[in-house]
């Protein structure tokens, strides 16, 4: 294993560390195979216990030789000022600047000297700080983790160097225009909510942050009950408890004034906007609707609606035999050169929708597919699709689990948002209950007749006006 210490500071960024031993794997191509049904029964079970402070302590133990290990907390982006936006992410690049005990450098041959890959991300809703090692040594990075999240030092002259760090990031993540698409998208669709702002925040933010409020951001919301350690992999859940005991039963349960920070209530706005920019070969174009937040029964017909749309690249193979009717719609008309659904999703709203890449040609009949493929989801499902939405749904939740670092971050958030990890025989189960009525009843709901949100950028001059979208929102019913 590569030893490093490292930061991941986009929205979704996240270090995805694996492990290849070429025994274990010659080990599985003799072994028998498994079914599907099996590799459910046989998940390990997630063990949850509480602090006396209100910290939760989750763990899996998959048998790895490795573990992931970190600590998750409920603090993002939607609850920062505006003046303040971007403190987390700003704080993220300062947690591995070194502690009141370890120096930058000390640190950092603590974790190389272990073999180990220490790494963070923030989000809108979740900020996180995690490290991957040897099964081993689970109590030395429990250690590590804890004095980064308790008293990290926060030099001045360590600030006034990440400054320069954050805005140069800052001027990278222009150069994604997926990212900047959907964070557009958050902005007209939330505009006026702490939601639409952007994570890693504008670079004024970093400009003017001071010490002071890296100090506040952290006795506000770095509290006990908004935080889980959890780990997967070669774990023992007593032990990790003890850990957690010794390194992290301190933290403060207790607020200034009872003033205990809550989720602002967010505002969806059906509205747009458009960036044009002639200069540029392909117009990048995001459309979506809110829908319902984690909690929500309409939470799995979603996503299996999210997952029957589907996705294209004009790289992958198929062609017209494409299994989504909107991909092989792609293909026949050749109207873009890849799209994606997407569903992200908040503790209390979420966005459903479709991003796409298509010349200035192409817009208008791309969003009118799009759009025709949601109605189509409100008035008429094929068993056949429903069929493919559910096996590509499965996979996805399978997939996204490979390895200990997608585990523990799965356990991280589940806790978070649930107040447990839900296990993949539950999630099986919830999507083998939705029938087709149910995914057409839910998709009439939050699409039928609603105001969407859309985003264009590049050259759009000739996108669809808003109101011509509007007004295709809906078919007559008979």
């Amino acid at each position: 294993m590569a030893a490093s210490v490292c930061r991941v500071g986009s929205t979704v960024g996240r270090v995805l560390a694996k492990t290849r031993n070429p025994i274990l794997l010659s080990l599985r191509r003799g072994q028998t195979s498994v079914s599907y049904a099996q590799s459910l029964l046989g998940a390990p079970e997630t063990h949850l216990t509480s602090l006396d402070n209100g910290l939760k302590v989750a763990s899996e133990d998959t048998g790895h030789a490795t573990c992931t290990v970190g600590l998750w907390i409920n603090a993002g982006s939607r609850y920062e000022s505006e003046k303040l936006n971007g403190t987390g992410f700003f704080l993220e690049h300062m947690a591995f600047k070194g502690t009141k005990k370890h120096s930058q450098t000390a640190l950092e041959q603590q974790v190389e000297s272990m073999g180990g890959h220490l790494s963070a991300y923030t989000s809108r809703e979740h900020t996180a700080y995690y490290m991957k090692v040897l099964a081993k040594d689970l109590p030395k990075a429990v250690e590590l983790l804890s004095e980064v999240v308790q008293s990290c030092s926060l030099n001045e002259a360590d600030i006034e160097q990440q400054r320069n760090v954050v805005l140069h990031e800052l001027e990278e993540a222009e150069g994604n225009l997926q990212e900047v698409c959907l964070d557009m998208l958050h902005a007209t669709a939330y505009q006026g909510t702490p939601l639409g702002k952007s994570a890693l925040g504008p670079s004024s933010t970093a400009r003017n942050l001071t010490r002071q409020d890296l100090v506040d951001y952290i006795n506000t919301h770095y509290k006990a009950p908004r935080m889980v350690l959890a780990a997967a992999g070669g774990v023992d859940h007593d032990e990790l408890v003890g850990l957690a005991k010794t390194h992290l039963s301190g933290v403060s349960f207790e607020y200034e004034g009872d003033a205990v920070p809550v989720p602002p209530p967010c505002r969806f706005t059906g509205s747009e906007i458009r960036m044009r920019d002639d200069a540029m070969p392909l117009a990048h174009v995001a459309i979506a609707v809110e829908t319902a937040g984690v909690t929500s029964p309409d939470l799995v017909p979603l996503m299996l609606a999210n997952s029957i749309i589907g996705s294209y690249d004009m790289t992958f193979g198929g062609d017209k035999n494409l299994s989504s009717r909107l991909a092989r719609l792609s293909v026949e008309y050749k109207m873009c050169h890849s799209f994606q659904a997407f569903h992200t999703c908040y503790s209390d709203t979420g966005l459903l929708g479709i991003y796409f890449v298509a010349d200035k040609y192409n817009i208008d009949n791309m969003l009118y597919r799009c759009q025709n493929t949601w109605m189509n989801l409100c008035t008429a499902i094929l068993e056949k699709d429903m069929a493919r939405g559910r096996n590509a749904l499965k996979a996805s939740l399978i997939g996204q689990l490979n390895g200990t670092t997608p585990i523990c971050d799965e356990i991280g958030r589940h806790v978070l948002y649930y107040g447990r990890r839900i296990p993949l025989a539950e999630w099986n189960a919830r999507i083998d209950a939705v029938t087709p009525s149910m995914v057409r009843d839910v998709c009439a709901k939050y699409f039928y007749d609603k105001c969407p949100a859309m985003v264009g950028i590049g050259p759009v001059e000739a996108m669809t006006d808003y109101n011509r979208v509007r007004s295709s929102m809906y078919w007559l019913k008979f």
